[in-house]
């Protein structure tokens, strides 16, 4: 038997022992939310509930299997028939078993990823699409399905909302594409991972006789991560609740920031109205950050609307204050960043306990640039570095090509970018180009009259771009990226992503970035060795583990020791496109929580106040402006180089910044 009382705080014991009947969980960052998940699935047992009358579902196969391993332990042996795992992996277990009340067959095929945009393909061949540049790719026209599917609204809402550059005369198209894409499935007996969802709930739907058979077998319902669930998953949890309706569901609507994934933060935030009868119980002791970092966040988060009130509290001692830095560009923000974990880890904080924490990819350009430099290790979590995105080689093959007229990998990337122009017509015509010597003695070569018709139509697409490239002074770097920028490749960009403005935005910083270069061979050559360094600490035996840079989506239910929140000015974060629609500035604001959460002793909030891409003064967040100014200690930086040149940073009063962070430290270690 498990002493309750002596393993959880009070707040997660009565959740633990007054579970039953619907109950909301509100759990803070770091408030101990798996564990009173895993607690209250033993106490469960213990008070003899079968195992297979109780359901837990989670949103990760990771977070399933730590669970389980977690009660196997405690419990002393594996609860058998428990119904455990992620929402599509119980919804694959149920549609096998009950999914011929809507017609599915039980030996039904689960399409992956990859399965369904080769599915999409064909339908896109089956419905004539227009052949031309503007019309998206599979990859595109599948993301635009399946959140058709997760949002559960139709193909045209789901397009003027989220994909504006989409044509409108293509909208009917892509409906038409859906159609078809749903009707092989169906002749296929096949399902997507979205259909494991959609055609889960449509069973408890159209069928009472199952809806009301599983709603008997599941006695207690447990969800994790409420707060992430779209609208049809928490459908399909209000069908099985039943007449006990004992739903227990744990979350916290101050981290729900995946809306652009389908989330759907209503469904936490109305639970008490679906559940009349509702418990709310709140887990509001942190075990992670200090009470400076925590009174940052509470104060922050209380300019939400649209919110359940609770407070994060610490037994941590009190520490040092967030600090806020500001810095004259991208690149001093970069420089400072680099100094503070250099010092950091004198002070005996190792590099992998650090974590640099930014809005959108683009802001981690320089920041990467001069980790290079300093040679400090690190890792990109959840994602391509810089340079190694898919948009930024396309951007840099051409950059290549107009330094090396005869590369020829950059060359077969730019080729294959084309309709009609696979691998091999690819080579083909690279060693066509390959004998000339210079860019206009190619162009004025008539090389397209010697290809069939539709490479030759893809030779053509390339055409202009090249020759405004041929026109351009090549060691103009900068106006050579504004070029291509401005040339079909955007179309191309558009076509192809999901997240066409992202991918731009990047695009527009690499200008930003190449304006510090005099010549094409300079910078092509820091970009090599961006995409060449490992992180190795060559003076020691075992590499040093590195510092954590990630976007703040990808930084959820993580922490780190200390932390920098970087590009802190409005257009950046928040984004300048959510301005317009309170509801999105209240998820950039929770956003902002989740990331000042991540931090455990030390936290760098950072913003340049020079805008080189607009050559205006950057405004400070809002998210900063809103915030009492005796929360964070702000540092008014100022730079400037010693004899030997190296850059310095100074306050107002010209007192050293680096001697300021030395005390702190002290006055932390005392």
């Amino acid at each position: 038997m498990i002493d309750y009382k002596k393993e959880l705080n009070d707040e997660q014991y009565k959740v633990i022992t007054d579970g039953d009947g619907p109950c909301l969980v509100l759990a803070g960052a770091g408030s101990g939310k798996t564990r009173t998940l895993v607690y209250r699935l033993l106490y469960l047992l213990e008070q003899g509930v079968d195992p297979g009358r109780i359901l837990l579902v989670t949103f990760t196969n990771r977070a399933a299997s730590e669970m389980m391993n977690r009660v196997e332990v405690l419990y002393g042996q594996k609860p058998r028939g428990l119904w455990g795992g992620t929402f599509h992996g119980v919804g694959n277990r149920i549609l096998r078993k009950y999914g011929r009340h809507i017609g599915i067959e039980s030996n039904f095929t689960i399409l992956d990823s990859e399965d369904s945009q080769t599915l999409i393909k064909s339908c896109l061949k089956s419905v004539s699409v227009p052949q031309d540049k503007y019309f998206p790719k599979a990859k595109l026209v599948s993301k635009i399905i399946s959140l058709s599917a997760n949002l559960a609204k139709p193909i045209n809402t789901v397009i003027y909302d989220r994909f504006p550059q989409i044509d409108r005369e293509h909208v009917a198209y892509i409906e038409r594409i859906s159609e078809v894409y749903q009707e092989k499935k169906k002749k296929a007996n096949a399902l997507d991972y979205d259909d494991l969802l959609s055609q889960w709930n449509r069973l408890l739907i159209e069928s009472k006789t199952t809806r009301d058979a599983l709603a008997k077998k599941f006695t207690y319902i447990l969800v994790d991560e409420y707060q992430d669930t779209n609208h049809i998953q928490g459908e399909v949890i209000n069908h099985l609740a039943g007449s006990d309706q004992n739903v227990l569901v744990v979350g916290d609507d101050s981290q729900s920031i995946y809306s652009f994934r389908g989330a759907d933060v209503n469904n936490i935030l109305t639970f008490p109205k679906v559940y009349k009868n509702s418990k709310t119980f709140k887990l509001e002791t942190n075990y992670r950050s200090t009470p400076e970092i925590l009174k940052l966040a509470n104060l922050s988060i209380e300019h939400n609307e649209n919110k359940f009130e609770k407070k994060l509290k610490t037994n941590k001692k009190s520490s040092l204050k967030p600090a806020l830095a500001s810095l004259d560009d991208n690149r001093d923000q970069a420089n400072f960043i680099c100094k503070r974990i250099i010092e950091l880890e004198e002070s005996g904080i190792e590099a992998k306990d650090m974590a640099i924490l930014f809005r959108a990819h683009y802001q981690s350009l320089e920041i990467e640039m001069e980790l290079n430099k300093q040679t400090i290790p690190y890792t990109l979590r959840g994602g391509l570095r810089f340079f190694e995105q898919a948009h930024i080689k396309d951007v840099v093959a051409y950059l290549k090509i107009v330094h090396n007229l005869h590369d020829e990998l950059a060359w077969l990337r730019i080729l294959q970018m084309q309709p009609g122009i696979g691998g091999a017509n690819a080579e083909k015509i690279y060693q066509m180009v390959s004998i000339f010597q210079t860019l206009p003695e190619i162009l004025n070569s008539g090389l397209d009259s010697s290809l069939g018709a539709r490479v030759s139509a893809g030779w053509r697409g390339i055409v202009p771009i090249l020759a405004r490239l041929a026109s351009a002074d090549s060691d103009d770097v900068a106006n050579l990226v504004r070029l291509l920028i401005d040339s079909s490749y955007q179309d191309y960009l558009r076509g192809t992503f999901e997240n066409y403005k992202d991918r731009l935005d990047d695009l527009e910083q690499l200008e930003v970035f190449a304006r510090d270069y005099k010549t094409l061979d300079k910078i092509l050559a820091d970009i090599a060795l961006a995409e060449g360094f490992k992180g190795a600490d060559v003076t020691s035996e075992k590499p040093r583990e590195g510092v954590v840079l990630s976007t703040i989506h990808q930084a959820k239910g993580l922490e780190w020791k200390v932390v920098f929140v970087v590009g802190l000015v409005d257009g950046q974060f928040p984004g300048a496109q959510v301005f317009d629609r309170p509801q999105d500035v209240e998820e950039e604001r929770r956003l902002f929580y989740v990331a000042t959460t991540r931090a455990e002793d030390q936290l760098f909030l950072t913003y340049p106040i020079y805008n080189s891409r607009s050559g205006n003064t950057n405004t400070i967040s809002q998210f900063i402006r809103e915030l009492p100014e005796d929360v964070y200690d702000d540092w008014h930086i100022q730079k400037y180089a010693s004899d030997d040149d190296e850059v310095r940073y100074v306050d107002e009063d010209e007192d050293s910044i680096s001697d300021q962070f030395w005390q702190r430290i002290k006055k932390h270690n005392k």
